[in-house]
């Protein structure tokens, strides 16, 4: 549809749906985009998927909950700080970055006595929960 263009989408007799497109926000970094409508003279907005941009973003590889190696993201959010380094020996129970969702952040911790392989992220990533954060070995 174009902007200002309107439907009308019958749904049952007597009952007709009027919807107004207005406007597609700019992509996020997660790929997803905002379209702004009118539903029956009602503004309305819903954040879908741009798969269009599916092929230029980066995805987060998931963790494996069986390997007790992969530190996962506890909750959706962006990666505020990230302490521990490739190569770094950790104990457990130490802080190895910080997510913040909503004005709070959540501080992810080393599971056990480990050296880091691996870090996935950096900060300022958006993740989501169960992405692959970090590999202890």
């Amino acid at each position: 549809m174009l902007p200002g263009e309107e439907v009308n989408i019958e749904i049952e007799p007597g009952k007709t749906l009027i919807i107004k497109y207005l406007t597609t926000g700019e992509p996020r970094e997660d790929g997803m985009r905002t379209i702004f409508f009118e539903l029956n003279g009602q503004p309305r907005e819903v954040v879908v998927p741009d798969r269009s941009l599916e092929g230029n973003l980066h995805k987060h590889p998931k963790a494996n909950p069986d390997d007790p190696n992969d530190v996962a993201a506890p909750m959706p959010g962006k990666i505020s700080s990230v302490v521990a380094k490739k190569g770094q020996k950790v104990k457990g129970g130490e802080r190895l970055l910080s997510i913040e969702a909503m004005k709070m952040e959540t501080a992810v911790y080393s599971p056990r006595e480990a050296t880091v392989a691996d870090v996935l992220v950096k900060a300022g990533s958006t993740v989501v929960a169960g992405d692959l954060l970090i590999v202890l070995e």
